[in-house]
């Protein structure tokens, strides 16, 4: 096994990223884009904006991680953002697939210390799963449907524990483009069942 193969799981950890990321921006509407639900919290909007501003700042700065785009779209609407993303992140994803035990071992800087270049994207990657958790509380306070990112959701039937599936609102970055451009498709969800949702109801 190539030592470019030995790390590609890191790689394929940012494309399921990519795609959990757009699949929550797709499941708000246009006219969410703007709501705040309390004076400090960011809107969904902001929120778009600094996933592509963070993410372009350290993947450039510390990860050397290119992208030939600028960092936001030059139309802040929901589907200029998601092509926006998906293109901009789509180029970091190819750099990252050439990259070998050597590259992610090696140390960089993390805003005031040294890291290695994994340890830097494990961080990266927990970055965006933190604001996807805060858009779906969004999307839960706008009255929107939830569908799984990792695993079951309350709109999937709950609980593991109980039986409740994963629904994927898209199964790929092409497909949802495709998609949304369309209008979006919204698979079938069972929703909460008859038992409790949460381990403390």
């Amino acid at each position: 096994m190539s030592a470019s193969a030995d790390w590609s799981f890191f790689a394929d950890s940012y494309d399921t990223e990519r795609l959990k990321t757009l699949s929550v921006w797709s499941a708000f509407l246009e006219d969410d884009l703007r709501f705040r639900c309390a004076d400090r919290a960011r809107t969904p909007l902001e929120h778009f904006v600094h996933q592509c501003a963070s993410e372009d700042g350290w993947m450039r700065n510390m990860l050397g991680i290119e992208s030939t785009l600028p960092t936001l779209p030059a139309e802040e609407s929901r589907l200029a953002f998601m092509r926006h993303y998906a293109a901009a992140s789509g180029e970091r994803a190819a750099a990252l697939r050439g990259k070998g035990a050597d590259w992610w071992t090696s140390s960089t800087k993390f805003f005031d210390v040294e890291r290695s270049r994994a340890w830097v994207f494990v961080r990266r990657i927990a970055h965006s799963a933190h604001h996807r958790g805060q858009l779906t509380v969004l999307l839960r306070l706008l009255g929107r449907p939830v569908y799984s990112t990792y695993g079951p959701s309350a709109d999937t039937g709950g609980l593991l524990a109980n039986g409740a599936t994963t629904v994927y609102r898209y199964d790929s970055i092409e497909r949802l483009l495709e998609a949304e451009a369309r209008g979006g498709v919204w698979p079938p969800l069972p929703g909460p069942g008859v038992k409790p949702v949460t381990e403390r109801p």
